[in-house]
């Protein structure tokens, strides 16, 4: 190595096995699909009302029409097919977290996220936000105070993992705030 390479601030880095890292969001996909079927399993036992729900999750999260159903047991089935089927972006598990927010919203449940889905889905949600909440991001550190993610340089703005989500994906109006902030 080049003496001058030692002061390169990437060059000192541990090596890590980095053989896991992929943009393939296959599984995440998947496993949104499977929490959706778990909230429509307990939301609700009208097959009408189950249908409309399943069907405006799966049309909301660019998945299909649903036209072949929207049973729990369908749903399961296709978070099988989206796992072994061919890879997926990080756009299509943004427009399915999206849609699960809203469908929990409809029936009153909270959708369960992992962490390391929900910071990617706000970290690729950020970017392609409206303008005024890129503005209000844009400079800052957002930082989810429960889940251990946080992206961006500058001063802090915090929250819940899940409220910074659903201001990005433009489901709450209210944003993070700064650290010192007494909300």
């Amino acid at each position: 190595m080049a003496d001058f390479a030692q002061h390169l601030p990437l060059s000192q880095r541990a090596g890590v096995d980095e053989s896991n890292v992929s943009s393939d969001r296959r599984a995440a996909v998947a496993d949104v699909v499977v929490e959706a079927a778990r909230i429509l399993g307990i939301a609700t036992h009208d097959d009408a009302a189950h249908q409309a729900r399943a069907r405006r999750f799966l049309d909301e999260a660019g998945l299909g029409t649903g036209a072949t159903g929207g049973s729990a047991t369908d749903l399961r089935h296709l978070a099988e097919t989206l796992r072994t089927g061919r890879r997926r972006r990080i756009g299509m598990l943004v427009n399915a977290v999206r849609a699960l927010l809203v469908l929990g919203d409809t029936v009153g449940v909270a959708p369960h996220l992992d962490p390391a889905v929900s910071g990617a889905v706000a970290l690729a949600a950020e970017g392609k936000a409206a303008f005024a909440r890129r503005a209000v991001l844009r400079g800052h550190t957002v930082r989810a105070t429960d889940e251990g993610w946080g992206f961006g340089y500058g001063p802090v703005l915090q929250g819940t993992g899940r409220s910074i989500l659903r201001f990005i994906l433009e489901l709450e109006d209210t944003p993070p705030q700064p650290l010192n902030s007494p909300r």
